[in-house]
């Protein structure tokens, strides 16, 4: 009986992992399907100035420098927000009317400037 519980347990740890992977790469290949436009980011930068910066390098600690972010992450991170999978009430205002291309050229343009020295 114990080695059918434990057969039992493995498989059901295998199929989970199995899902968690197509779930992960689902997820991953969502967030680049969309080919981010640098010109138009930086035009729809705008509100983003006020917290992280002229040039995506905030001058406060409380936010996070966007510049030289990956691409990937930021789109991960923003899409996030304005799903309200990650909550902050500021954030998601800026972002929550923001569509998948809108996104993608913000990612482009803050992955294309210098990075804080």
């Amino acid at each position: 009986m114990r080695k059918k519980v434990r057969l039992v347990s493995t498989m059901s740890l295998v199929v989970l992992m199995a899902f968690a992977t197509i779930e992960f790469g689902s997820s991953i290949a969502q967030e680049t399907k969309l080919k981010g436009d640098s010109k138009a980011g930086e035009s729809k930068a705008a509100s983003c100035t006020t917290c992280h910066g002229e040039k995506g390098i905030s001058e406060n600690t409380m936010w996070p420098n966007l510049a030289g972010q990956q691409e990937g992450y930021l789109v991960k991170s923003i899409t996030e927000f304005r799903d309200g999978i990650r909550t902050e009430v500021t954030m998601q205002t800026f972002v929550e009317n923001l569509s998948d291309q809108h996104i993608a050229d913000l990612a482009a343009y803050y992955n294309g400037l210098s990075p804080c020295p």
